[in-house]
């Protein structure tokens, strides 16, 4: 083989190597950044469900839900429903658990 046509394998090589190796560090800081929410998110879930499992309420104001895990709506509202609430169809803003509170059968 000519030297020029090593010299360009070794550049294609270099390329390659260099692309997986950037591809891999951001999987791996994407998994670690969502390893950090999950952990950051996990005391806020607990207290959602512990709230939200109050043996004298079934439903709670959500501004006060809001207010105890002190995040935004949008949070308060995803990390909702990823412990198992749903809102009130009435329109109110109240929430509860979907095992405590099923929605009821629907006519159709």
């Amino acid at each position: 083989m000519s030297e020029n046509i090593e010299i360009a394998l070794i550049g294609v090589a270099g390329a390659v190597i260099g692309s997986v190796a950037t591809m891999a560090s951001q999987l791996i800081k994407h998994c670690l950044e969502a390893r950090a929410e999950a952990s950051r998110d996990r005391p806020r879930k607990d207290l959602l469900i512990k709230m939200l499992n109050h043996q004298d309420r079934t439903w709670r104001e959500f501004e006060t839900l809001q207010h105890v895990i002190v995040a935004d709506e949008r949070t308060t509202k995803q990390l909702l429903l990823e412990v198992g609430a749903r809102a009130s169809e009435d329109g109110k803003p109240l929430w509860g658990l979907t095992s405590r509170n099923p929605l009821p059968n629907s006519k159709q």
